[in-house]
């Protein structure tokens, strides 16, 4: 019998926040090796823009993470921002890259693990960038851009999307009550773990599995902006737990 899974989503990092970035390495290096596997649920990075983006930083992370992965596999989901993430640089940090819903057995209970931003449906204009984005064709046109345009490209559709999420209600920016349940009915399961919203918390839904009503669990994972959020799983169930930032000697 396995001791314990972690999962963690939405880290957004990027060289200028080292806090969040010394927080996951020691996550990284005094927890996540005692772990029977990490799952990262998306948006590891603030922005990914292919795999030719190499730099100090993205490399140091991949080194972490490869080393993790040499002793406790390391498994990734795509989110909304480093769905550009490639087989290069998985490859590089030992990532081992999965659909992005998938199904797990936890300890014995089928578990659900998505990014969450496909929850979000009452968002209309993200869900058409979404449909459009995952294309290959329009994949295969934005790396084909130089690095400098993607950069520019990047820097603008965050700009846009700081300004849109002004605009919209919270309730527009959270799943959508009724996606949650199709999704739930369409695996087949009664468990699912979630990043996206930076809402970390739990939720019972009544679902319908085999004409037969059933509350199913939806676990929320939370942001890195001001601590670590990791859910810990367990046979006898899972914790959502949090990581103190350090503060800076300065």
């Amino acid at each position: 019998m396995g001791k314990f899974t972690y999962f963690i989503s939405d880290l957004h990092l990027s060289a200028e926040r080292q806090d969040i970035t010394d927080c996951l390495m020691t996550f990284l290096r005094e927890d996540a090796p005692n772990a029977d596997a990490l799952y990262i649920l998306g948006d590891l990075f603030e922005v990914w823009i292919g795999d030719d983006d190499l730099n100090p930083f993205t490399q140091f992370i991949a080194q972490a993470l490869h080393n993790l992965s040499l002793t406790t596999p390391v498994y990734f989901i795509h989110g909304n921002r480093d769905f550009a993430l490639k087989s290069k640089y998985a490859k590089l940090a030992g990532l081992t890259l999965l659909d992005e819903q998938t199904v797990l057995d936890l300890y014995g209970t089928p578990t659900l693990v998505l990014h969450g931003d496909e929850l979000c449906t009452r968002d209309v204009e993200y869900m058409r960038f979404r449909k459009k984005s995952r294309s290959r064709l329009w994949q295969m046109f934005m790396l084909s851009l130089p690095l400098s345009w993607r950069r520019r490209i990047a820097n603008n559709g965050r700009n846009v999307s700081a300004q849109n999420k002004q605009a919209l209600s919270m309730e527009i920016m959270d799943v959508t009550p009724s996606e949650v349940i199709n999704t739930y009915e369409r695996h087949g399961v009664m468990r699912m773990i979630h990043g996206h919203t930076h809402r970390p918390d739990i939720h019972i839904h009544v679902i319908n599995l085999d004409g037969v009503k059933k509350d199913a669990t939806r676990i929320v994972l939370g942001d890195w902006y001001s601590q670590g959020s990791i859910l810990k799983v367990d046979r006898h169930g899972f914790e959502l737990q949090q990581r103190s930032f350090k503060k800076s000697a300065n």
